[in-house]
């Protein structure tokens, strides 16, 4: 299977897929057919036989897919099948909150190193779900990217940096980052990017709620 082949879209719905094939092996469900899927995901079943159809032949007409194997096929698809280590950029309110999420690990992602511009900070112990880790100073940057072989950096920087940051990392050599500043990155060609806006989402949620004041509460929930 050709990994390009596969429709970004389709790529975006494959975390949500996983998260309830987990759920279903957590229920003891050996085989889930696609409406199942599809409820528990909240889309729909055509979406879920199309999407899935990008990865092979992977379920039986008639009977629908096994849980362990699609979760193993999609773990290998997202390249979750080993361990991504990651950095947090940025050890404020936010970035802080983030090393304590332990959905990282259990995902498949370490981190192993947290940077940040505020001196008092550098030298701090803190903890991770995979153990202590000392804040680094931002002048060491490109230094600690190298030594802990970070591959994906996480910027939870003010967006006036944001930019700077992002053009070090990729200097650095790590070749994804998730943007949590409100800043549209410039990066090369062959550099992964994802942009995380929760104001963006706040507004869209207003809107909803605009609507339903309108016109009452249908397409409300009404997921892309």
């Amino acid at each position: 299977m050709e990994r390009q082949s596969v429709p970004q879209t389709t790529i975006q719905r494959l975390p949500a897929y996983l998260r309830c094939l987990l759920q279903a092996q957590e229920q003891r469900m050996p085989v889930v057919n696609s409406v199942e899927l599809a409820e528990m995901c909240g889309t729909n079943a055509a979406q879920v036989r199309k999407d899935l159809s990008y990865l092979g032949e992977l379920g039986t007409r008639g009977i629908g897919y096994d849980v362990k194997a699609l979760i193993a096929h999609i773990s290998s698809v997202l390249g979750i099948t080993e361990r991504r280590r990651a950095a947090v950029i940025g050890y404020g309110r936010f970035g802080g909150a983030l090393l304590g999420y332990s959905g990282f690990a259990e995902r498949g992602f370490e981190i192993v190193a947290v940077v940040d511009a505020d001196p008092a900070k550098v030298g701090t112990l803190v903890q991770t779900p995979s153990g202590e880790i000392a804040v680094s100073a931002i002048d060491d940057l490109e230094r600690v990217m190298q030594e802990a072989g970070v591959e994906i950096a996480i910027l939870a920087t003010p967006a006036s940096v944001t930019q700077g940051m992002a053009d070090r990392l990729v200097a650095a050599g790590v070749r994804a980052i998730l943007n949590l500043a409100p800043v549209r990155l410039v990066v090369p060609e062959g550099i992964a990017v994802r942009q995380v806006c929760l104001s963006t989402d706040l507004q869209v949620l207003s809107f909803h709620l605009a609507q339903n004041a309108q016109h009452g509460p249908q397409g409300a929930d009404e997921q892309e």
